[in-house]
């Protein structure tokens, strides 16, 4: 009775596997038997396992399981057993940041823990608790949120000290290259242990034997990639160039074309602007237009039309753009923002009859450069510049001649690069100058330099030493500056439509506010009401008027506004029923009655966007509501876009020429595409894609 029961209790004693020798790294055998329960080192099977293997089939052919001594594991087993023991679960530090509830079963790594920093519940082995921890993705759990920038660090150099010590206790027990089977450089071998100089070194040099710009570093998906393969290890092999330009290529454009679509769904309600910016060296060679749409979720790119093909470069613009606008949705479209004198401008008649319901806009920016040269052409005015442009290159020649001769003036006169007010520029250099200018036609290095050249110094020396050409030259200033110092506060690259009206008089007051002769106020009033329905779309005045915040600014008593709303709703609304209801409700507007005059809508104006005001306290006027919605959602120039879009770098536009036209147009699709969405994750680039940040989905 009493050997039965030491029986049963042998019978029910914790299985063991046995290992008769320790690795011996000159022998590759083993030495001195030690013990270790099986549900503490999953993987490892004992004798045991031997029972339930099939039968009548050699054991050598069962999952390829080999026996030492009195262990029994399987081949893929079998480099953990030659290298030592196991790691112990002590050595895993982040074991110290997380709760552990327990196990599913018994010897299983999976157990249920909770991370001690943001509290949340996983299922999952260590590898998931390190991905936690370290911010990795694709291994089923989120990065943790409450780990800031430098805790995250440390935990990476515990973990890089985690690797060094397992490689270096794997390097001391195997020789090498003798179980490890890979066809990558010795170099990747030793990867876990290699120096941060040693791997920027290689980075660098695959930029350099590429040709690669360096700017690249700096783009977000380098530093995806860089961790994805990381995160992978040594044995990742890239994809090849086929793959690369075939499967992947459609996959990814597959992927932002759905995200596109989830664009779309809002755009019956907010509509959207298609911009057509000019680039004399396009992706695919030579001059082209590139095609975008502009709504409140962003910008999306659509095509890009090469206009070299010269008499037909018209009619091929004029077919791509039909595509677009049906692509998109004719009714989904308020407003075409281009450059005048472009090719788009040819088709501006054709897109009026055949879309006789989309605007076509200039491009704020351009319009306002336009503005202030005809400024600069006012008679009066005109005579100051032509007389600062005389004076400035005699000084020039005067320069030329003397480059011996270290003067103040060397370095005034390099080319200025003036976007929006050339003429402003020339006159303000030649202004800031005046002393240095009344000295140097008085000296004696001037006389002599008149003696020996041909140029006539007569004009410019009397328009120097007079007073007149600067009386006239400060009158000038003072009519511009107002004009650009205010526009440094627009930011015409994240306005909406109706903000360039808010610009103009404010800029009139401050001109006027300066004393100016009421004769050459009347002059500069003329000409801006003169050039402005031509320089500016109608789009402008609807939104200066329906903006809550300039609501109460007299808009429906300046000719120039009522002329711009007026042709709004002729080209908005074909049926005049349905203008007068938005005349109606406009007028509702304008009194404040119903929920646009409550407390909370006349205190929210300048507080909230306007868009979301409208949604807000509109309702009662849907029509007007609708109106308010898709005008004040647009954006009034291409600027936007044109600032951050310069392809003239476009690093593989040689290496195009390989693939077919299909493939070019995917690549260039996905391309920037992937650079729009890089720079909405950044810097936003768009006032609409400032409004629903938390709605982005592409």
């Amino acid at each position: 009775m009493k050997r039965r029961k030491e029986e049963k209790k042998e019978t029910e004693t914790p299985r063991f596997f046995f290992c008769i020798e320790e690795p011996n790294p000159s022998k590759g055998c083993v030495s001195n038997q030690f013990h270790r329960p099986l549900n503490e080192t999953p993987g490892f099977r004992s004798l045991c396992d031997v029972s339930s293997s099939k039968k009548g089939v050699p054991l050598r052919q069962q999952d390829h399981r080999c026996i030492s001594g009195n262990l029994l594991f399987s081949r893929s087993e079998l480099p953990f057993f030659r290298f030592g023991k196991m790691p112990s679960e002590s050595d895993k530090w982040g074991w110290k940041h997380v709760s552990v509830f327990g196990g599913f079963d018994k010897g299983s790594g999976t157990k249920r823990w909770k991370c001690n920093h943001c509290n949340i519940r996983y299922n999952g082995s260590y590898s998931r608790v390190r991905a936690h921890l370290l911010g990795f993705t694709g291994l089923g759990v989120k990065s943790c949120p409450a780990i800031d920038g430098s805790l995250r660090e440390a935990f990476h150099n515990l973990d890089e000290e985690r690797l060094a010590r397992k490689t270096k206790r794997i390097s001391g027990c195997e020789k090498p290259g003798k179980h490890l089977r890979t066809s990558q450089p010795n170099l990747i071998r030793g990867l876990k242990t290699i120096k941060k100089e040693d791997v920027d070194d290689i980075v660098a040099r695959f930029f350099y034997a590429g040709g690669l710009n360096v700017n690249i570093v700096n783009s977000p998906y380098f530093h995806e990639m860089a961790k994805a393969i990381a995160a992978f290890g040594p044995g990742y092999g890239p994809p090849s160039t086929h793959e690369l330009s075939d499967y992947f290529l459609s996959k990814e454009r597959k992927r932002i074309e759905k995200a596109m679509a989830l664009i779309r769904e809002s755009l019956p309600h907010t509509a959207c602007s298609i911009l057509c910016l000019n680039r004399r060296e396009g992706s695919l060679s030579g001059p082209s237009v590139t095609i975008f749409v502009s709504s409140p979720r962003g910008l999306m790119f659509l095509k890009e039309v090469n206009t070299n093909e010269g008499d037909r470069a018209n009619n091929l613009f004029t077919e791509v753009l039909d595509d677009a606008i049906m692509e998109v949705g004719s009714t989904n479209v308020l407003q075409i923002i281009s450059h005048p004198g472009a090719a788009s401008e040819s088709s501006d008649s054709y897109k009026l009859s055949k879309f006789p319901r989309i605007f076509w806009s200039p491009c704020t920016l351009h319009s306002i450069r336009l503005l202030m040269e005809y400024i600069a052409e006012m008679e009066w005015i005109k005579s100051v510049v032509l007389c600062a442009k005389e004076i400035e290159q005699r000084i020039q020649t005067y320069q030329h001649s003397s480059l011996l001769k270290i003067t103040p003036l060397k370095e005034i006169f390099h080319s200025v690069s003036a976007k929006l007010a050339p003429s402003f520029c020339l006159v303000h250099r030649i202004f800031e100058l005046k002393q240095a200018l009344k000295d140097l036609v008085v000296s004696e290095e001037w006389k002599q330099w008149k003696i020996t050249t041909k140029e006539d110094t007569i004009n410019i020396e009397a328009a120097i030493l007079g007073d007149d050409f600067w009386g006239k030259a400060n009158l000038l200033l003072q009519l511009f500056e107002p004009f650009l110092n205010l526009l440094a506060t627009l930011n015409i690259a994240k306005s909406v439509m109706g903000d360039v009206y808010y610009w103009r008089f404010q800029a009139l007051e401050a001109v006027k506010s300066k004393g100016i002769d009421d004769c050459v106020l009347n002059q500069l009033d003329v000409l801006i009401e003169n050039r402005w329905d031509m320089l500016f779309s109608p789009l402008h005045a609807a939104g200066y008027m329906l903006n809550p915040r300039y609501f109460g600014r007299s808009q429906t008593k300046d000719k120039t506004v009522m002329r711009g709303w007026k042709a709004t709703l002729e080209r908005y609304e074909h049926d005049s029923a349905a203008r007068r209801v938005l005349r109606e409700q406009l007028s509702l507007y304008c009194r404040l009655e119903g929920p646009l005059g409550e407390e909370d809508a006349v205190d929210c104006r300048d507080k909230m966007d306007p868009v979301v005001w409208w949604e807000n306290f509109g309702f009662e006027t849907p029509h007007l509501q609708t109106l308010a919605i898709k005008i004040l959602s647009q954006v009034s120039c291409v600027a936007m876009c044109q600032g951050n879009w310069q392809d003239a770098d476009y690093p593989c536009r040689e290496k195009t020429y390989g693939l077919g036209v299909g493939r070019v147009e995917d690549l260039v699709f996905v391309r920037n595409n992937l650079k729009l969405q890089s720079l909405r994750n950044g810097n936003s680039s768009s006032p609409s894609t400032q409004r629903n940040e938390d709605s982005r989905e592409y």
